[in-house]
């Protein structure tokens, strides 16, 4: 008696199920045998039959959608052999046929069988040595159609070469490649291009075509379809792979993803410019490839040859890419950091999914308040108060930068800046202090040379300790900011502040190389702190 099981597999999930009757439903509604309510599938969908002899076959429930073996839609009862591929919907299910009592018997023939025969099967060269094999290999080829077909494939390699030059964008690369795959691999039935897109080792999906249109819909956008195991081989080994039947084949007996997604036949090789491997370029089909037996390597060293050429646009693409993104991230940390601090958070990958994550930091943060602002504004035209801000600001934030220090925000009159993030550093409470005596010597200089029409000051507080430090915000804003009671604290400062000068807290004082530039001002309490707060002043003159 021949025992019938289905492997269904969903996302990551692997699931075995035993046809434990003669007559099986399968369908979206909860009384068939197999219940899948997933998309395409029909409520119900197919029937499995056991013949009188043993044998099983399927049936078309008239569903929406059909039911097909092996890529072929199943019009009338067919009967199923030893790893079909059955797919309702884009549901697919692999058939598992064993007949107990023959199993012991053929199971040494069957492993011999598949030792003898799986270097037939497939192929696995390295790169290097394969580069130029097919156009060596056809040079010497006295067949005239086949002398032509090789011509007219080295006329298409150059021609993509042309256009992958010219190529822009990453969707352009892969149209050219499909176009030429499609056209002289005829066993292929998907294309996919992976790219280690950062850098870090990790393949990603970032394009996939079918041979039919009409089959594009059931290829899953996350690559799900595609053997990893094969394409990390050929990425990490840079070796070229093809195989003819993998249920064939012992060295895929192990990889049941590969069972279970349909691949009976698969080809990768490495995207590589002798240089380094940037991505794979992966083909497989649902079908077993048998006259890969024979002409499987002529195919291979061709698909290999086209990918090389791929590599090279690849490596242009991810180059052009990166001076885009390091670009954009250089334009926003600007608004922030000195060109400095810039450079080191691009050159070690300082953004994240584009974002500088929120940590917990020692920082020292500076509040710097223009004396006199509201009566200032009493008196001057909206375009000069704008005009003052913007040029006072410009010559402030030259001496936050210059300490290392972040600029966090400007609010109204003031700015806001600290030290000690986003790159640590032990000396925050110098570099604030130091920052702020430029600021207040700055502004000294330039009312000396008329910055503006009447004198200008300054009130300056600081406040070290932890705080929150990180982008803080929506999907359509963020900002770089520090949070927490530490800033509180200096803000709430300011208020003990005389014109022209900066007070630091009791934390700030304790934590400065040169403490005895400060005086001791007293003890003092702040709204919305529960203590008292000992705070420094230094006068500059």
């Amino acid at each position: 008696m021949t025992e019938l099981t289905l492997r269904l597999q969903q996302g990551d999930t692997e699931t075995t199920v035993t046809v434990n009757k003669d007559e099986f439903t399968i369908g979206r509604l909860p009384e068939c045998d197999l219940y899948l309510p997933f998309g395409g599938v029909s409520r119900k969908h197919a029937l499995l039959r056991k013949k009188a002899n043993g044998a099983w076959a399927i049936e078309d429930l008239g569903s929406k959608n059909g039911t097909q073996v092996n890529q072929s839609f199943v019009t009338a009862g067919r009967d199923l052999q030893n790893g079909d591929m059955i797919w309702l919907g884009n549901v697919s299910l692999l058939v598992s046929l064993i007949n107990p009592a023959m199993q012991l018997m053929t199971q040494n023939a069957a492993v011999a069988e598949v030792f003898d025969s799986a270097e037939q099967r497939t192929i696995l060269r390295n790169v290097e040595q394969l580069q130029q094999q097919w156009i060596a290999a056809n040079s010497h080829d006295n067949d005239i159609s086949n002398k032509n077909k090789s011509i007219a494939r080295l006329k298409d390699l150059v021609e993509i070469a042309k256009n992958l030059c010219a190529a822009a964008s990453i969707e352009e690369i892969f149209s050219q490649v499909q176009q030429v795959v499609f056209r002289y691999l005829d066993s292929i039935d998907r294309l996919a291009l992976l790219i280690d897109v950062n850098g870090c080792n990790h393949l990603e999906l970032v394009n996939a075509g079918t041979r039919y249109a009409s089959e594009q819909k059931y290829l899953a956008a996350d690559g799900s379809w595609i053997s990893r195991s094969i394409c990390q081989k050929v990425f990490e080994e840079k070796v070229a792979i093809q195989t003819a039947d993998t249920h064939k084949d012992e060295r895929f007996s192990g990889e049941h993803s590969i069972l279970v997604k349909g691949i009976r036949s698969a080809m990768a090789v490495p995207l590589w410019d002798e240089n380094k491997v940037v991505g794979v370029l992966y083909a497989d089909a649902h079908i077993s490839s048998y006259h890969w037996e024979n002409n499987g390597e002529e195919e291979l060293s061709f698909f290999s040859a086209l990918a090389n050429l791929v590599a090279s646009s690849v490596q242009r693409w991810l180059l052009v890419e990166k001076l885009k993104t390091e670009e954009v991230i250089r334009h926003r940390l600007e608004r922030y950091h000195s060109p400095a601090v810039v450079q080191q958070l691009i050159s070690v990958g300082g953004l994240p999914d584009g974002r500088l994550p929120t940590t917990e930091s020692e920082i020292s943060i500076v509040f710097a308040d223009l004396v006199g602002f509201t009566a200032l504004s009493e008196r001057l035209t909206p375009k000069a108060i704008a005009q003052l801000l913007n040029n006072l600001f410009e010559e402030m934030l030259q001496e936050v930068f210059a300490y290392g220090g972040t600029l966090d925000k400007y609010i109204g009159d003031c700015i806001m800046a600290f030290f000690g993030a986003p790159e640590p550093l032990l000396d925050h409470a110098d570099r604030a202090t130091a920052a702020a005596k430029g600021m207040l010597t700055r502004l000294q200089r330039l009312n000396a040379n008329g910055f503006w029409q009447e004198p200008l000051q300054l009130r300056i507080a600081i406040n070290s300790g932890k705080a929150v430090v990180g982008d803080v915000g929506s999907s359509q804003r963020v900002d770089y900011t520090a949070l927490g009671a530490t800033i509180n604290l200096a803000a709430r400062m300011e208020a003990v502040c005389s014109p022209g000068e900066c007070v630091v807290s009791e934390a700030t004082y304790q934590m400065l190389s040169e403490p005895a530039d400060f005086q001791e001002m007293g003890d003092y309490r702040f709204k919305g702190i529960d203590r008292l707060v000992k705070v420094y002043q230094t006068k500059m003159s």
